[in-house]
C-alpha cells in the first residue's frame, strides 16, 4: 500500500560555527596529545594529518560565517562594496 505523501520537515536551525570549532578543537588536542607521546617515525603522518584537519578546520569556520552572512536579510547583512562598478553608459 502506498504511504499518503507528507511535506518535508523545515530544517533546523544549528550553531554550525561551533560544530566547526568544536571539530577542530578536537583536531587541535590530538596534535598536542601526538606532540607529546611523539609516535614513531613511520607514524609521523598521524601528526600532518591534525595539522591538515586544523588548516581545513579553519577554513571551514571562515567558510561557514560567509555563508551566513549571505543568508541574513538586507536590513542585517554588512555592507560590502561592489568593486569594479563604473558610471551607466549612455546609450546613443
Amino acid at each position: 500500500m502506498k504511504q499518503p505523501w507528507r511535506p518535508d520537515p523545515e530544517p533546523l536551525e544549528t550553531n554550525d560555527r561551533a560544530a566547526v570549532l568544536g571539530g577542530t578543537a578536537l583536531w587541535a588536542l590530538a596534535l598536542v596529545v601526538l606532540l607529546i607521546v611523539r609516535p614513531a617515525p613511520e607514524n609521523a603522518w598521524w601528526i600532518w594529518t591534525c595539522v591538515a584537519g586544523i588548516v581545513f578546520g579553519g577554513f571551514g569556520y571562515w567558510f561557514v560565517g560567509r555563508k551566513r552572512r549571505k543568508d541574513l536579510p538586507a536590513d542585517e547583512a554588512p555592507v560590502e562594496p561592489v568593486l569594479g562598478m563604473g558610471p551607466p553608459d549612455h546609450q546613443a
